[in-house]
């Protein structure tokens, strides 16, 4: 919205608001968004661990990490929304579940003792370099 009104201003005032601080403005609007989908992918890596903890909890301690979940299943994807706005939907989103991907494996291990074979490794390593290659041939 704030980037139609930014070109909208540039097509009708042309003096007011120089094309250069357009750019400027879209550059740092375009970062931003970068880091709102990092830290939605964050997000979707924290409902992951909150599911995980679900399955070992009984009673209040249940309900507590189902409000977890789905606390941090809104903010993820009000965050992926809200990325979306300068990045495209599918580079957007491979980075948003790759991150949660990468994530909940990294918590599997570290936390829910889950085993760290070889094979995971190099595959979430693999991963790992699609989400940078990725972002290094966005053009956004």
């Amino acid at each position: 919205m704030f980037s139609l009104f930014l070109h909208l201003n540039a097509e009708i005032c042309p003096n007011i608001l120089p094309k250069a601080e357009i750019n400027s403005r879209q550059l740092n609007n375009n970062k931003m968004n970068w880091i709102f989908l990092i830290l939605g992918g964050l997000f979707e890596v924290a409902f992951a661990s909150c599911l995980g903890k679900m399955k070992e909890t009984t009673g209040n301690a249940t309900i507590m990490w189902g409000a977890g979940f789905l606390v941090c299943l809104i903010i993820s994807m009000g965050l992926l929304i809200k990325a979306t706005e300068t990045l495209p939907i599918g580079t957007a989103y491979a980075v948003w579940t790759g991150i949660g991907a990468v994530g909940t494996v990294l918590v599997g291990i570290f936390i829910f003792n889950e085993p760290a074979t070889f094979w995971r490794i190099v595959f979430i390593t693999t991963l790992i370099c699609s989400i940078i290659g990725l972002k290094a041939v966005s053009s956004h």
